[in-house]
């Protein structure tokens, strides 16, 4: 099936075909019919399935039959959850767009208010927003939403993750009743069933997948360690693994820092993007990932959520999320555009009951992995040469005793870069084998062999 028997014009046609887009994808093929009708939706797909221009296509064709923008107003609005999300969903509007004349703005914080009322003043076809620049602006009196046609929320589940509910609410007053609303995610929570319920007026239900199943290309590997061993893991990791670009996801903030900072101690260059960067150092991290040269991204879950590049090959859970979901949107960060690629979660003792509840979510096991052959000999090697370099590392700033504070460090900014590769006679350590009974650790005496139940990522 063609885009043009699902109903779209010939414009649309023809910058599908510019983006070399020839058949749609399943989220695409279900819900554009139905949103080309005027229909509410509420659709269920897994991460890089093509759902933004699953609403971004027909919403189009209907805003070119309908009426001109105003000043200061927009026909249809876009919530996203982060800026890069909110830009990544703009550029695709653009394009989809070139032949249909829609102008298209995006609204979001970390860039000039000033700005934002700028782009805005003459009005906009289609407004791309997070919530709380938005409501900024429409207090300020630079957005009026009272001519909204068309209403998106993408990744609604993380809109309620990161507690936009209020804001959501607030918006959703603003914006006309008569109005089509479409929610997308890739997982559907009760919550969020519960939300729609509230905002979708009989609305038709696209699942692609069940809610909380991983990409199906994405071979998915845990491997058991220390916490204070995850930094020499990930280092011989990006050494010896075959990488083109790698993603590397931390809990927090802090956590992503330190890690960028220990990775350069040893050679590796890598940048941090997460929400206390400003809009200017994201982009430019994200600029250099995309390139290629930095290919090497230490991000929190919130900053990822957007990052749409098609040459990750490998996803490291450095920290395993504390909430399940979160590892299906990490991991899907890679395997996109039809391409295959690897996650490695490692799990300290601490970290097993967010396993636990990730399997559960997932409806599968992940297979185990065993450390890097010699791999307590190599951490010695990797600790030493740190010390002689740059002296020992500081404990985390969680473990140590209130008032006392690390041994000075040089900025490790300008440390050489190392671009990950293969290594002759390196091993592939996340692919472990199918069935298997209990795995235990083995290092130094303690055996452990590979487990999991072999299960498909599709699971």
């Amino acid at each position: 099936m063609s885009f043009a028997h699902l109903g779209l014009a010939e414009p649309l046609v023809r910058a599908l075909e510019a983006k070399g887009y020839t058949e749609p994808t399943p989220i695409q093929r279900d819900s554009i019919p139905q949103l080309l009708e005027g229909r509410d939706l509420l659709g269920i797909a897994q991460t890089g399935t093509g759902k933004t221009a699953a609403f971004v296509l027909p919403s189009i064709q209907r805003l070119t039959e309908g009426k001109k923008v105003l000043p200061t107003h927009c026909r249809m609005l876009v919530l996203a959850p982060t800026r890069e999300l909110a830009s990544q969903i703009a550029e695709s509007a653009r394009a989809y767009g070139q032949f249909s004349k829609m102008s298209v703005a995006t609204v979001f914080g970390g860039t000039s208010i000033n700005k934002n009322r700028n782009d805005v003043a003459r009005g906009v076809d289609i407004l791309v927003a997070t919530p709380g620049r938005l409501i900024d602006c429409v207090e300020q009196g630079y957005i009026n939403l009272s001519m909204i046609e068309i209403l998106v929320l993408d990744e609604a589940d993380q809109m309620l993750d990161l507690g936009f509910i209020h804001a959501l609410k607030k918006i959703v007053r603003m914006v006309p009743r008569k109005r089509q609303t479409l929610f997308f995610s890739a997982t559907m929570p009760a919550a969020i069933r519960d939300l729609a319920s509230q905002f979708l007026n009989d609305p038709a239900t696209v699942s692609i997948k069940p809610a909380s199943t991983t990409a199906e290309r994405v071979d998915q590997s845990v491997i058991f360690c220390n916490q204070t061993e995850k930094q020499a893991l990930l280092t011989i990791l990006l050494r010896e693994m075959p990488i083109d670009r790698a993603l590397v996801f931390t809990r927090t903030k802090h956590g992503a820092d330190r890690v960028v900072k220990l990775l350069a101690g040893n050679g590796i260059a890598a940048n941090a993007i997460h929400g206390n960067k400003s809009q200017p150092q994201r982009e430019r991290a994200l600029a250099l990932f995309k390139s290629g040269e930095v290919p090497i991204l230490v991000a929190t879950d919130i900053a990822a959520r957007g990052i749409d590049v098609s040459g990750v090959s490998h996803v490291f859970n450095f920290e395993l999320p504390n909430v399940a979901e979160q590892y299906v949107h990490r991991i899907g960060r890679t395997a996109r555009a039809g391409r295959s690629g690897e996650a490695i979660a490692f799990c300290a003792d601490d970290e097993r009951p967010y396993l636990k509840d990730i399997e559960k979510v997932t409806r599968q096991k992940i297979p185990v992995s065993e450390l890097p052959e010699d791999f307590l000999k190599q951490a010695e090697q990797l600790k030493a040469q740190r010390v002689k370099t740059i002296g020992a590392d500081p404990a985390p700033r969680e473990d140590r005793p209130r008032g006392q504070r690390g041994p000075a460090r040089p900025k490790a900014s300008h440390a050489p870069r190392a671009t990950p590769g293969s290594a002759q006679g390196g091993r592939n350590y996340a692919n472990a084998s199918a069935g298997g009974g209990g795995a235990r650790r083995s290092r130094g005496g303690r055996g452990r062999g590979r487990g999991g139940s072999g299960a498909s990522a599709g699971a």
